[in-house]
C-alpha cells in the first residue's frame, strides 16, 4: 500500500462517495476508482459495497481504514518533526550532569549532536545528583543526567539504566581478583572520594549511614580526573560506577569490582527533562544520543 492509495481510500471512506473524494483530491473519479479496484484485486477482497447512492465500507474495509488512518497520522507527525528539526538552526541548551557523565559520555555525545545542530550552543554544568535534579525541575537546565534518587515531582525521566556502584582499583590491588566485595572488605583501605564526602552527605554516605565506623578517606576531590589519577597512582581505591572509568577498565589499567550493598548495587542513572514544559527536537536529540551511549556501556559487570 502506498501513500496515494491511503489518501484515496481515506477520503472515499470519509465521504462515502468516489465522486466527492475525487473532487476534494483534485483527481478524476476514474483514477480513484481504478486505484481502489487494483488494491481489491491484490487483496482478493472487497473494501467497499457499491450502491447507486455511493459506497459503504465492508467489514474488511473498516479494518483497513483503521490501519490507513493510523499510518497517515504517524506520517504527518513524523513530517512535522522533520520540519522542526530542519528549521531549528540556532539556540542554546543547558545540560546539568554528574562529573562522571561529563567526563565519560558527553564529549562523544556533543560531537554527534554538533553534526546535526552545528549552530546551537551548549552549556555543561557538573553538580551533585540532587543539584542536577533541582536544576532541571527549576528550569535552570534543559536536560539532566544523574542518578535516579528521590525523583522530583516536576521531573520526567526520559530514559534509565542500571548503573551499580563498585570499587575501582588497580589490577595489582589485593582485592583485584575478587568477584565482588562488601563494605567490610574495604573498610581498612584508603579511599579516594568526592568532596561532598567530607560532610558525609554523599550518595555513598547516605546509603551506608548505619555503618559502625566511617569509611577511611585519603583524598577528597571535586573532579573525577584527580580521583582517577590518584587511583592509578595507588593512592587509594574509589567507589564509583564504571562511567568515567570505562576506557581505563577496557585497557586493563583499572578494574571494577561490584560492591554488594543494598542501594549502591541497585543504583540507576537516567536522563531527565522537565515534566511541565515541552521538549523540542534539539533537546530530544541530546537525550537520544546520551541514552544510546549509556545503553551501549556495560555498567553491571
Amino acid at each position: 500500500m502506498h501513500s496515494i492509495f491511503l489518501k484515496y481510500f481515506d477520503e472515499v471512506a470519509r465521504h462515502r462517495s468516489i465522486r466527492k473524494a475525487s473532487t476534494l483530491l483534485n483527481v478524476s473519479s476514474t483514477s480513484v476508482n481504478r486505484k481502489i479496484l487494483s488494491v481489491e484485486r491484490q487483496l482478493g477482497v472487497s473494501l467497499f459495497d457499491r450502491t447507486p447512492e455511493g459506497v459503504d465500507l465492508t467489514s474488511i474495509g473498516a479494518i483497513l481504514l483503521e490501519h490507513c488512518r493510523k499510518t497517515l497520522h504517524d506520517y504527518e507527525r513524523t513530517r512535522i518533526l522533520i520540519d522542526d528539526m530542519r528549521d531549528l538552526r540556532t539556540g542554546h541548551i543547558n545540560i546539568a550532569t554528574i562529573d562522571s557523565v561529563a567526563y565519560g559520555i558527553l564529549p562523544q555525545a556533543l560531537q554527534q549532536f554538533s553534526k546535526t545542530y552545528p549552530d546551537i550552543s551548549i552549556s555543561i554544568t557538573t553538580a551533585q545528583p540532587d543539584e542536577v535534579m533541582r536544576a532541571v525541575a527549576g528550569g535552570a537546565a534543559d536536560v539532566g543526567v544523574t542518578f535516579l534518587i528521590d525523583i522530583h515531582p516536576d521531573i520526567r525521566v526520559n530514559s534509565e539504566k542500571s548503573a551499580p556502584f563498585g570499587v575501582i582499583l588497580r589490577p595489582d590491588h589485593p582485592l583485584a581478583e575478587r568477584n565482588s566485595v562488601t563494605l567490610d572488605d574495604i573498610q581498612h583501605y584508603r579511599l579516594v572520594r568526592t568532596i561532598d564526602a567530607r560532610g558525609r552527605n554523599s550518595i555513598i554516605d547516605q546509603m551506608v549511614s548505619n555503618l559502625a565506623s566511617p569509611l577511611s578517606t585519603h583524598v577528597f576531590t571535586n573532579t573525577l580526573f584527580i580521583a582517577k589519577q590518584m587511583i592509578l597512582e595507588n593512592q587509594g581505591i574509589g567507589i564509583y560506577t564504571k562511567i568515567g572509568f570505562s576506557r581505563e577498565i577496557e585497557e586493563q589499567q583499572l578494574k571494577f569490582i561490584p560492591l554488594l550493598h543494598e542501594g549502591l548495587i541497585d543504583m540507576k542513572i537516567g536522563t531527565l527533562v522537565s515534566a511541565t514544559s515541552g521538549i523540542n527536537p534539539a533537546k530530544s536529540f541530546v537525550c537520544d544520543i546520551v541514552n544510546r551511549l549509556i545503553r551501549e556501556m556495560r555498567l553491571d559487570s
